[in-house]
C-alpha cells in the first residue's frame, strides 16, 4: 500500500466545491468513496507527445493502468494550482508552468475494492526536462503520439484508467489550441 494512502487528509467538497472536513485518503476511497478534490496534469513535449504514465502496481485502486502525466489531491490547506506543482515534483522530478483547462466531477468503481469521486482540476504544462519517475508511483512511462494515443484509448480502453479517458475526450473536443499554444 502506498504510505500516504492512510496519513494524509484529503478536502472533502459539496457539489460546489465548498469544503466541508478533511478526511484520510483511506477512508475518501471506500466503498463509494467521499467527494474530494482532485487534480490531473497532462505534461507535452517539444513534439507534442504526451507523457502518460503506467501505475504503480502499489496503488490500491487502478494499479498497472495507464493515465495522465501525474494525477493526485489537494491537501488540506493546499490550492489545487499548488497541489499540482508540488506533485509534479515528487511524481517527475520536473518543473513547469501549468495551465488550467477545466474542472468536472465524476465518480468511478474500481471492483469491490473503493472508488474515486472527485471534483477533478486538469492542467497542462510543457517540459523536455529529464524525466525521473518514483518508482513507487509510476511503475513505468512513455511519450506517446496524441493521435496514436487516441486510437489505443478506443481499442484498448480497458488499460487506462476512467478519469484518464473522460479527461482526454474533453482536451480533444475543447482544448487542441490550447496545446498548440504550450510552445508559443
Amino acid at each position: 500500500m502506498v504510505p500516504s494512502l492512510v496519513s494524509k487528509k484529503l478536502i472533502i467538497v459539496d457539489e460546489d466545491d465548498n469544503i466541508i472536513e478533511y478526511v484520510s485518503k483511506k477512508i475518501c476511497h471506500r466503498g463509494q468513496g467521499l467527494l474530494h478534490r482532485a487534480f490531473s496534469i497532462f505534461i507535452f513535449n517539444d513534439q507534442n507527445d504526451l507523457l502518460i504514465q503506467r501505475r504503480s502496481v502499489e496503488k490500491p485502486l487502478w494499479p498497472l493502468y495507464w493515465s495522465n502525466s501525474v494525477c493526485s489531491h489537494p491537501r488540506k490547506g493546499e490550492e489545487y494550482e499548488d497541489a499540482a506543482h508540488r506533485r509534479l515534483e515528487e511524481e517527475l522530478r520536473i518543473k513547469t508552468t501549468l495551465k488550467y483547462l477545466f474542472k468536472f466531477q465524476y465518480h468511478a468503481q474500481y471492483k469491490n475494492i473503493g472508488s474515486e469521486n472527485e471534483v477533478c482540476c486538469v492542467f497542462i504544462g510543457k517540459s523536455d526536462e529529464n524525466i525521473q519517475p518514483n518508482k513507487s508511483e509510476i511503475e513505468e512511462w512513455k511519450y506517446i503520439n496524441l493521435e496514436d494515443l487516441t486510437l489505443d484509448l478506443k481499442n484498448n480502453s480497458n488499460a487506462y484508467t476512467p478519469w484518464f479517458k473522460m479527461e482526454w475526450d474533453q482536451i480533444r473536443k475543447n482544448y487542441n489550441s490550447a496545446i498548440s499554444k504550450l510552445w508559443e
